[in-house]
């Protein structure tokens, strides 16, 4: 399976808590890929697959036998515009999980882990407009680009049905981590192990940390990199980049077929 997202807490519930054991090959097909000179490695945080069977053509993957799942987790997959086609020509039947987020929050939260790293660049306000006096979006800058989920949708589509791709609720999984849990379990044929018990929501971080009943050890949070203050941002650009969106968003719920309901969201605040 190949996960293409933002969350790393359901990786860790499967890899601690499933009774499978999962081998994570964080970025290893991307890495060979790069060797042949394909773009895939400009690798950001979102994208996954879970291989059920030994790779063909994957000598860089590890090898699973019978009761274990191999995950890869890349994010960048998902906008990368080859990947459909490389992956489909590796395992065609493979199962892709997306995770997605509100396009507006996930922009900021992507700024704001560039901030973090390089102080000096320019204000969100800035750099998220072509001409901010016309109102042109820049959609070419990354942290815009990405969350138009329905244009990278197009691709994946050309390659692999929706049945083999399931959509995850970045909002729900902190909300409710273990309803969003139950759904992938449901797609990867896992046995339902990881339920409510497994979870605390860590106030302080704003996300819930993952822990095993029976086990008199820490708790498994995020780290320090993530759960982030956001900037403030002006409102008037937040208002424009929700109206960039909308149409966007609109589509994408029309192609999954869910309504992630981020323009209630953003109307209750």
């Amino acid at each position: 399976r190949i996960r293409l997202g933002t969350r790393r807490l359901w990786v860790r519930c499967l890899a601690l808590l499933s009774g499978l054991r999962i081998q994570r090959c964080h970025e290893l097909w991307c890495r060979s890929q790069t060797q042949l000179g394909s773009r895939l490695h400009a690798c950001w945080r979102g994208m996954m697959a879970v291989f059920p069977f030994p790779p063909s053509s994957r000598n860089v993957m590890p090898k699973t036998v019978e009761g274990q799942l191999t995950m890869e987790k890349t994010p960048s997959y998902f906008v990368t515009n080859e990947a459909p086609k490389r992956i489909h020509s590796m395992a065609k039947d493979i199962k892709l999980i997306v995770v997605v987020r509100n396009p507006v929050t996930r922009a900021i939260s992507d700024y704001t882990q560039t901030l973090s790293k390089k102080p000096e660049i320019p204000t969100f306000e800035v750099l998220a407009f072509k001409n901010r006096t016309l109102g042109l979006i820049d959609a070419s800058w990354s942290a815009i680009r990405i969350g138009i989920y329905a244009l990278h949708l197009e691709n994946w589509l050309q390659y692999f049905p929706l049945s083999q791709i399931l959509f995850v609720s970045g909002e729900r999984l902190i909300v409710d981590p273990a309803g969003e849990m139950a759904k992938v379990q449901d797609f990867l044929g896992l046995k339902r192990v990881v339920t409510e018990k497994h979870f605390y929501f860590n106030k302080t971080k704003g996300f819930p940390c993952l822990k095993k009943p029976e086990d008199s050890g820490a708790p498994r949070c995020l780290g320090k990199s993530k759960g982030r203050t956001h900037p403030r941002i002006d409102p008037d650009v937040i208002h424009r980049l929700r109206k960039f969106y909308k149409p966007f968003n609109m589509m994408f719920y029309q192609m999954t077929g869910q309504d992630f309901q981020w323009e209630q969201e953003e109307s209750d605040k």
